[in-house]
């Protein structure tokens, strides 16, 4: 990893990082010398109740810890991020961390933990691994440019810089950024990185969020990847690629002679994440705002919908290219589409994993493959298609995850207790404030 220069006068600092239940990245600094001294021995203090904090920073009441016990965050060497933007005083540094017991036992609410668990499950399941990549949209928010049009060049160029040195930094932490595409909406972009193993995409997922918002501040701007910035504004969606390999790499995926290419792995898998997106989406997009974007006919997510290169699908089969003679095995992946960045990235990947599992456990037969629109199809045929519509309210949504005892059923009962709490405590401080007066707020935060 490159080092940049030291300034006289400062000290540069590391931060140890988690992304809680509200998917705020918080954490702690300490001098990077002692860090770096320590190889990776080095933790430091953090309080259960910090879980129970609502994105607007007021722990939930009541909660389930109060003002007793300690935990440690356990830096993790391996996922350690560090950029020195132009214009910072000092590198941009910080190190992913499990939540732990003071033994370095897991705690029971730390995501990232919640996340290992799940893939070591589905590899021990089925012989495979999951490869994931997050795809993120955010909109530049005070940067007074005028108005382009949708996927321009002309507005990749009034944002330039931006767009170089938003990669270059991305470079720089190990992040393997891939496209810098400027999307439909207004001020409106899309970063996405190469496929990785599944703990490494989701921790470049936070990675991403932090240091576009460092280069956006080192501007004088806002990066914001809140689920909706207006009522009426273009979505900002967080859409998860998933694909599997044996142990020998051999992609487990795909096979060519199913309906969609769709290997019986994978059916089985997108069939147990299509039973249980109803309960999913109140962990995936959860905030009220998110319902503002999973509506029909918006690009987005409506229904419990398997389709083939459809946007509208809440879990899409993805085109691959032949292109140049490539292979198409290595580039199939499903996409889940049904996610924000009001969510934190490992618990969104680990519900997805969770459910999939749950498919494959109970043999699942790959779901009906529809193309169409939902909209238009009589309630008798959406039942024959196990097509359903999705939750409409984040209120709605946690009233299913509630009833859905297998997906709460993936988490201890105290973690439950905490986010449901946290979640409530959320609507509860909002309460009152409505249309863009609500997106505004949460475009402030994410």
């Amino acid at each position: 990893m490159a080092k940049s220069p030291s300034t006289p006068g400062l000290t540069e600092l590391t931060t140890f990082v988690t992304t809680d239940y509200a998917a705020i990245t918080r954490g702690r600094s300490l001098p990077r010398r002692d860090y770096e001294k320590a190889k990776g021995n080095k933790t430091c203090g953090w309080v259960p109740a910090n879980m129970s904090l609502t994105p607007f920073d007021l722990i939930a009441d009541p909660n389930p810890w109060g003002s007793a016990g300690d935990l440690r965050l356990l830096p993790d060497p391996k996922a350690r991020y560090r950029t020195h933007p132009k214009g910072a005083a000092t590198a941009l540094d910080f190190v992913m961390s499990d939540i732990v017991e003071l033994d370095g036992a897991p705690w029971l609410c730390c995501p990232r933990a919640f996340l290992k668990k799940a893939l070591a499950d589905f590899e021990k399941e089925t012989g495979s691994s999951v490869i994931a990549s997050f795809e993120q949209e955010f909109q530049i928010r005070n940067a007074g440019w005028s108005s382009e049009p949708a996927f321009a060049l002309s507005a990749l160029r009034h944002a330039d810089p931006f767009g170089p040195e938003l990669v270059g930094a991305l470079d720089e932490a190990g992040c393997e950024p891939e496209n810098f595409i400027a999307e439909y909406g207004r001020d409106q972009f899309e970063i996405t990185t190469a496929p990785a193993p599944g703990l490494v995409a989701a921790d470049r997922c936070v990675a991403i969020r932090e240091i576009t918002r460092e280069v956006a501040r080192l501007k004088g701007w806002r990066a914001s990847f809140a689920p909706k910035t207006a009522v009426s504004g273009v979505g900002n969606g967080v859409h998860v690629h998933l694909s599997f390999v044996n142990k020998q790499g051999k992609p487990t995926a795909f096979d060519a002679k199913q309906p969609g290419r769709v290997s019986a792995l994978a059916g089985a898998f997108a069939a147990g994440v299509v039973r249980h997106l109803p309960a999913l989406v109140a962990l995936t997009a959860p905030s009220p705002i998110s319902y503002l974007r999973l509506q029909p006919h918006h690009w987005s997510s409506a229904y419990t919908w398997f389709g083939e290169r459809d946007r509208e699908s809440s879990l899409r089969i993805c085109p691959t290219v032949s292109i140049g003679g490539k292979d198409p095995a290595r580039q199939f992946n499903l996409e889940y589409r049904a996610a924000d960045a009001t969510a934190c990235p490992h618990l969104v990947l680990g519900a997805v994993i969770r459910a999939g599992i749950e498919g494959i456990r109970a043999k699942l037969s790959t779901p009906h493959i529809f193309s169409g629109d939902p909209e238009t199809l009589s309630e008798a045929e959406k039942k024959k298609l196990g097509i359903q519509r999705l939750p409409q309210s984040l209120s709605a949504a946690l009233d299913t995850l509630k009833a859905d005892a297998t997906v709460s059923g993936w988490f201890a009962p105290v973690a439950m207790e905490t986010y449901h709490g946290m979640k409530r405590m959320e609507m509860k401080l909002i309460a009152g404030v409505e249309g863009d007066a609500l997106c505004q707020r949460y475009s402030e935060i994410y």
